[in-house]
């Protein structure tokens, strides 16, 4: 049996301002579809086993409202802390032998794109007699170009003579190289990009940890020993999980480890892990333009341009990247994709929101976007979308009043003792210090506009009473 692992804990960061670390890319709505989406159906077409899927705290509702979306059932395994990817893949290991068997993990991250299919489905076939033979089996990608960005696998001798290019042993490992190195190592022929996807026994994977990474082995080990259920969300304990030193599956075991494999992974992948990427598979122009939204491109060539609000348009220029979103602009040379994160940095070393969220939150009754705000910070106004049948927590507010206005949909309002239905162009009032929540009766969404008023309108000023999503501090 194969059990999926889905590695939720990337944040994307080349791929700001689109990709923030509260919605990194994995959870991007990439017109009707998501990354983590794509993953868990390629997952099923695969394994009838449930997925295991590992994320954070603040990506559990975007994991388990995509996986609703889909139709499909999955464990869900909370990180206490980013810890990297040595100790999620433990805790899934751990997570998958709690009973008597002892299946082959294939560890995927959830921000891939591999196509076709059919061609992905072969090659976790080809690998699987390897990995049940007790080999930790990598998937390796032909380099189609001189790639700084990814890591490399050279390949050794073929595991079964007869059956050359369905498995080698793996000679070395090569970190990720200069310009000159990757056009060495493309010129040799003899390498695989490293895609991160992984084939392999749980009992194995332990085996060999508890070899090379025995402090990574412990705090696991504790920190499932003391799980605990939460709704729909397996809690290792985040004091035992603390103490786990941060690895990747790569530095942690498989540098270190004998008996290996490396599968060719003959399918189109692509990590999208930099807005490059992006415009790799996008459809062009006759000038060599991604034009992405609402865009204007006049003399222009080779250049990606993404429209995500507003009308974006660009004259006599070549070689760009424009990235346009509701609170922020990226313009780039396509050649500077992997200095992104730089910016990123200097945002956050300034303390600017930019980093973290966007206008528009996603929370696990729907979301929320910030449509106006005064300098003062006396009032702003909000667009609150509620899914059917969820609701916000019992709460209320030190220092701010609520004007609530229906503009779709049903809703049900607790104010104080008093509950009201509200429908259409109707609204009601909730004044500071009173009690109050909003939920979705109908069977559409609900669509509201907020208008909040007072001497504080920060997010933190909300005291919870009650929350069906086990909530506890002021995220809304």
């Amino acid at each position: 049996m194969v059990v999926p692992v889905i590695l939720c804990g990337g944040s994307g960061t080349r791929l700001w301002p689109l990709s923030r670390a509260l919605y990194p890319k994995q959870f991007m709505d990439l017109g009707g579809n998501t990354l983590f989406g794509d993953t868990l159906t390629r997952a099923c077409a695969l394994s009838d086993a449930e997925p295991l899927v590992v994320c954070n705290e603040e990506q559990r509702f975007s994991a388990a409202a995509e996986a609703q979306r889909l139709g499909i059932s999955v464990r869900i395994l909370l990180e206490p802390e980013g810890r990297n990817t040595a100790p999620a893949v433990t805790l899934a290991a751990l997570c998958a032998t709690a009973g008597a068997e002892d299946p082959l993990l294939l560890v995927l991250p959830a921000d891939h794109r591999i196509e076709p299919c059919n061609d992905f489905i072969a090659a976790v076939e080809r690998a699987s007699e390897p990995a049940g033979e007790g080999r930790l089996v990598c998937f390796g990608v032909v380099p189609e170009r001189a790639e700084t960005g990814f890591g490399y696998i050279r390949r050794g001798a073929p595991l079964v003579a007869d059956r050359a290019g369905t498995a080698f042993e793996i000679a070395c490992f090569v970190e990720k190289p200069s310009a000159q190195r990757a056009e060495e190592l493309l010129a040799g022929g003899d390498c695989f990009w490293n895609s991160g996807i992984f084939l392999f026994r749980a009992s194995r994977w332990l085996e060999e940890l508890a070899r090379f990474a025995p402090e990574i082995d412990a705090a696991a080990r504790a920190a499932w020993g003391k799980r605990r259920e939460d709704r729909d969300f397996l809690r290792p304990d985040a004091g035992a999980f603390r103490a786990c030193p941060s690895d990747s599956v790569d530095y942690a075991v498989m540098e270190h480890a004998e008996k290996l494999a490396v599968t060719p992974l003959e399918a189109q992948w692509n990590d999208l892990g930099s807005w490059e990427a992006f415009y790799a598979v996008a459809d062009k122009d006759v000038s060599g333009n991604a034009l992405i939204g609402d865009v204007l491109a006049e003399d222009v060539r080779d250049s990606y341009l993404y429209a995500g609000h507003r009308l974006v348009a660009a004259l006599g220029v070549e070689d760009l990247t424009v990235v346009e979103c509701a609170d922020a602009v990226l313009v780039a040379h396509r050649s500077r994709h992997q200095d992104v994160k730089k910016l990123l940095q200097i945002l956050r070393d300034r303390g600017r929101p930019e980093c973290d969220t966007h206008r528009r939150v996603y929370r696990p009754w729907g979301n929320y976007e910030t449509l106006v705000s005064d300098e003062q910070g006396r009032f702003q106004v909000k667009r609150i979308e509620v899914r059917q049948g969820a609701a916000l927590s019992l709460q209320y507010h030190h220092h701010r009043a609520e004007h609530w206005i229906v503009v779709s949909g049903t809703a049900k309002v607790t104010v104080g003792d008093e509950t009201l239905l509200l429908c259409e162009n109707q609204s009601t009032y909730i004044s500071p210090g009173t009690p109050h929540r909003l939920e979705n009766s109908g069977c559409m969404p609900l669509i509201m506009i907020e208008v909040q008023s007072g001497s504080y309108l920060g997010e933190d000023d909300i005291v919870r009473l009650e929350d069906v999503y086990g909530r506890l501090g002021p995220d809304f």
